[in-house]
């Protein structure tokens, strides 16, 4: 076939759809889509494509797994009450503070209407937003003790960087501001919660997800009531557990402890799947302070990112690998 104005190649269809052409062979080899080919073998994404597209990254959206959606598009919604709960449990908490600042505005309004003026603190507090959470520290070894800030908080952030980056002292120094829970490489199940963790791990495996000591000592410790800081979330995880566990994860809801994971997984930090309140931490290579990255090409620090990110097969290969400076 040739390409007519109905059908869009790879790149084009990508932009119109705001993910990036490897989500799209994503979805195909997952056999989510079955794009045609021109005549010179190059995918062409017709309009039912799109709508199908459409459909996963909205799904997406809402926290579920490749696994998952494809048991949504074949009609089975056993999964879908947690994901909306969890989305309706955001909303609304975003709907509290939209109508927290109207009342405010509305309060100014009437001051305003009576004859008074308001002053420049109370502007301040009522038209910029409160921030969440923060902390402020100065950054350990290797940075130079630089102050560093983490503003408003999200439900969960990924701290990643390449090997040698510092990144895992950040998340330890993370976790002593936070009076929160470090779970390093080390972890453990442990056998008073095995039983807490038996319904999440019955939904993992139907999701995918291989039942095993790994996954249990992770699920264990994230029972934490404090925030939690997980080093290499992935450790003795495969592909479909990864993939499991995170969807899981996404599904914790905006009132959870803010939950810090470490990876270098590209299969746990989706850059086409990243929600609302979900941030990612990036440590440079060269001890630069660490920064937010927005999950968009073209936003600073973006290449580097994904550079750095790897499928579980390829990241097994370093598995055990640790950098040292001289």
């Amino acid at each position: 076939m040739s390409y007519s104005k109905e059908f869009l190649n790879a790149s084009d269809a990508a932009r119109r759809l705001g993910i990036s052409t490897k989500a799209l062979r994503l979805y195909e080899q997952r056999g989510l889509l079955a794009p045609l080919r021109s005549d010179a073998g190059w995918r062409a994404y017709g309009p039912q494509d799109l709508e199908r597209a459409s459909e996963i990254v909205a799904l997406r959206s809402l926290g579920f797994s490749l696994a998952q959606v494809a048991r949504i598009l074949k009609g089975d919604a056993s999964g879908l009450e947690p994901a909306l709960a969890t989305h309706q449990a955001s909303l609304e908490a975003r709907l509290r503070e939209l109508l927290a600042a109207i009342d405010g505005v509305r309060s100014l309004r009437g001051d305003l209407a009576r004859g008074g003026a308001p002053s420049a603190s109370d502007l301040a507090r009522t038209l910029v937003p409160t921030p969440g959470l923060q902390i402020t520290f100065d950054l350990p070894w290797p940075w130079g003790g630089e102050p560093f800030e983490l503003r408003d908080i999200r439900p969960l952030t990924y701290i990643t960087g390449p090997l040698g980056s510092g990144k895992t002292r950040l998340a330890m120094r993370i976790a002593d501001e936070l009076d929160g829970t470090f779970l390093g490489l080390d972890r453990t199940a442990d056998p008073s919660l095995q039983l807490t963790i038996e319904p999440t791990v019955g939904v993992l495996v139907q999701d995918g997800a291989t039942d095993s000591p790994a996954l249990r000592a992770l699920l264990t410790g994230l029972e934490a009531p404090t925030p939690i800081i997980v080093d290499l979330v992935e450790q003795g995880l495969d592909k479909p557990t990864q993939e499991a566990v995170i969807a899981h994860l996404r599904r914790r809801g905006p009132d959870a402890p803010p939950l810090f994971v470490m990876t270098r997984s590209s299969s746990i930090l989706d850059l086409d799947a990243l929600g609302p309140d979900e941030t990612v931490l990036f440590c440079p290579a060269n001890h630069a302070p660490p920064f937010r990255v927005a999950p968009y090409p073209g936003a600073p620090g973006y290449e580097a990112l994904a550079s750095c990110l790897g499928p579980p097969e390829v990241r097994a290969r370093s598995e055990g690998v640790i950098a040292v400076r001289r």
